[in-house]
């Protein structure tokens, strides 16, 4: 049982840490924020005594260095500093490698060593060593602000699950008498009969008048850590409130117990109070699954939807009105059970935009540069299996903002720029996919550096007409740099490879855009879901395919009165807006009679609203996305395939793609032979339409 706990504080403890470290470099911009020292000082705070009550001595002994540090700050005595911010970075990170060592001792003991010498001689202060932290809650020594002495009148309850989280309330009322002269009396009235007792709950509730010149802040302080489970009431003494009560000079069992066995006794003058009703483990409200549990279950609700897909198909064909009902009653059922399973699946990107503000802190004193970081949507959410992988390309894309397109602050000033620079992250919803953008106010991508250095490397003749875009896309070729010199930061050409390759396995594409001068901006299209999506499933022939619903606007009829009126150009009259399309029969060299009717799905996509032209529209459709093979990796125009009701495969078609593919085609066209590069090396347009017939054929 302590093993589970101990696993319990490491996960809750590493959720601490981002918030202490996003609480130190914002107080590293902000430095006389009392609220970001405060921040701070709790999440030490908590670490250290819940390390402690789970036999992390050494680490909460660590931390309890740090945490008498921003204490100092807490009371004045102390100032914020670059080397204090940049110390206590240092102490987080080793706290983070103590947490990963099993139980947390003998973890890096020469660091710790050094961090708290440094630490020492910053605050004058002398190291408390590890067996004077640990015992009893690694309890710190009293917070005496400066000032007058004042009476606190303290109730404190615990909850049933106090105990039964390892946490022993007696070491709180300990630490309490460390802040100065304290009267407690234990109150037994909440006592069970014996049968009915339970021995991992708490009954007593205790009263306590506190004489102390330390604030109200530092009293709350010391129940840090068990503030949600407990009923806890801190109050200025009146003068009745203040009079004698039982005394002790550390709470135990014992003289709990007296009180108790003495009704007619002392009883503490203090106001009467409801008590709070606790959530019970049944009624909790909220809890921690492993994620690996939350994939299977997201993997069965997918096996499900395919079985009920097979089902609505068996209903339709027997035209049997009992199988129907029960097939449309089990599609609502499956339907809701889907969505709730893929709203528990999304999170907000807020945690991972939030960690990147220490690389940029980290970097920018590295490269001796000013660069400040703005983050926009931090609300987004995203499916916990694309955030899982965002961290390395974003990280990437970062660091190279940092190191090529950041100047030093000489030269921007030069430039009549700020001297510090901004990186700006940001992510927005686009239809079923989000958009997650790295943009800087640089230098800018130098176009004709790009061009020559993919002549050199044989990536393109030397006579052929890009597009801007198609020359930012070279970048991300493998082993693409355009730097002379390898720095510790980038130049080898790998990090933008890596980020096209993690893109690429989540289904998303790659915009670039920059400005000489101005800056670069490098946007992510990923997909909202790695799972399953709405769909409009559709027919060409003989293959199935399956359009996004979420891009999808409307379907309208095309007639072949309506080919002849457009002289053969792939246009299309909707209510007055002409819509180009794209056939895809002709796209997949499916070859089979055409209809006299068709349908054109009309698509917002990157490049203004397009249509795609199919034989028939067969309805709505909840697709359980399945990956391809790896052989088909390139053709990005296909984004996965799902398995319909009837057996066959589907493939699930990227609109976006699609039109970009065909305006490459198009454009291409227009060239001399030979004139096109091979962007990314990925296949051209009638290479990707044969690849994916080969899929339908398949």
């Amino acid at each position: 049982m302590i093993d589970k706990y101990k696993q319990a504080f490491q996960e809750e403890a590493r959720e601490i840490l981002v918030e202490l470290e996003a609480a130190l470099l914002a107080l590293n911009e902000n430095r006389g924020d009392s609220e970001l020292v405060g921040r701070a000082f709790r999440a030490l705070h908590t670490i250290k005594g819940s390390g402690a009550m789970f036999g992390f001595d050494e680490l909460a002994a660590f931390t309890h260095n740090l945490e008498n540090a921003f204490d100092e700050v807490r009371n004045g005595r102390l100032k914020v500093t670059p080397e204090l911010i940049n110390l206590s970075l240092a102490a987080l990170d080793q706290i983070k490698g103590m947490l990963e060592e099993a139980a947390g001792h003998g973890a890096g003991s020469a660091a710790s060593t050094e961090i708290l010498a440094k630490l020492r001689q910053l605050t004058g202060k002398p190291e408390t060593q590890a067996g004077e932290a640990a015992p009893c809650a690694a309890m710190a020594p009293p917070r005496i602000a400066n000032g007058v002495a004042q009476e606190w009148q303290i109730r404190f309850c615990p909850g049933p699950d106090l105990m039964r989280g390892g946490t022993n309330p007696l070491l709180l009322l300990r630490e309490l008498k460390q802040m100065g002269s304290l009267r407690v009396t234990a109150s037994m009235a909440a006592i069970p009969p014996l049968g009915e007792l339970d021995p991992e709950r708490c009954y007593i509730t205790w009263d306590m008048v506190l004489n102390t010149s330390a604030a109200r802040d530092a009293i709350s302080d010391v129940f840090i850590f068990v503030a949600d489970n407990c009923e806890l009431i801190i109050e200025p003494a009146s003068a009745q409130a203040a009079s004698p009560a039982a005394s002790v000079a550390a709470p135990t069992p014992a003289t709990a117990s007296l009180a108790a066995a003495a009704p007619d006794g002392p009883k503490p003058k203090y106001p009467s109070y409801g008590r709070r009703v606790y959530d019970s483990p049944d009624t909790a409200s909220s809890i921690r699954v492993p994620a690996a549990k939350l994939d299977q279950f997201v993997n069965l609700v997918g096996e499900l939807v395919t079985v009920q897909a097979r089902l609505g198909e068996i209903a339709t064909r027997r035209d049997d009105s009992d199988v129907v009902a029960v097939s449309e009653e089990v599609e609502r059922l499956t339907a809701a059970l889907r969505e709730n399973s893929m709203s528990i699946r999304m999170l907000p990107i807020r945690a991972t935009f939030e960690r990147f503000r220490r690389l940029v802190h980290d970097l920018a004193r590295d490269l001796h540069k000013e660069v400040e970081l703005t983050i926009e949507g931090a609300e987004t959410e995203l499916d916990k299996t694309v955030l899982d992988q965002l961290n390395d390309p974003l990280m990437h894309l970062i660091r190279n903002s940092m190191d090529h397109g950041i100047e030093s602050p000489e030269v921007r000033l030069a430039a009549a720029k700020r001297p510090t620079a901004n990186i700006h992250l940001s992510a927005r919803h686009s239809g079923a996919n989000v958009l997650i953008t790295v943009a800087d106010d640089g230098s800018g991508i130098n176009a004709s550096a790009v061009r020559e250095r993919a002549v050199e490397k044989g990536l393109v003749a030397a006579d052929a007409q890009l597009t801007e875009p198609e020359i930012f896309s070279f970048i991300l070729a493998p082993g693409f740099s355009t730097a002379r010199q390898v720095t510790d930061v980038s130049g080898r050409g790998v990090g933008m490879d890596v980020v096209r390759r993690s893109v690429e396995a989540l289904r998303g594409t790659i915009d670039i855009a920059s400005k000489p001068g101005t800056g670069t901006s490098v946007t992510l299209r990923l997909p909202l879901t790695l799972a399953i999506i709405d769909g409009l499933l559709v027919r060409i022939g003989n293959a199935y395919f399956v359009l996004p619903l979420a891009t999808t606007l409307e379907c309208v009829e095309l007639t072949r009165q309506d080919v002849e009126k457009a002289n053969g150009k792939h246009i299309a009259n909707v209510r007055g807006e002409i819509i180009p399309y794209i056939r895809l029969r002709e796209y997949f060299h499916i070859r089979t009679e055409r209809p006299e009717h068709e349908q054109i799905m009309v698509a917002e996509t990157e490049q203004g609203r397009y249509g795609f032209v199919v034989d028939q529209v067969l309805g709505d459709h909840q697709t359980v996305i399945k990956n391809l093979g790896r052989c088909y990796r390139h053709v990005h125009i296909v984004s996965g395939a799902t398995i319909l009701g009837n057996g066959s495969v589907a493939l699930i078609l990227d609109p976006h793609r699609l039109v970009q593919e065909a305006i490459r085609g198009t454009s291409a066209g227009t060239r001399s032979h030979g004139a096109r590069p091979d962007v990314r090396a990925t296949p051209r347009p009638r290479e990707q339409a044969a690849a994916a017939q080969e899929m339908v054929c398949a």
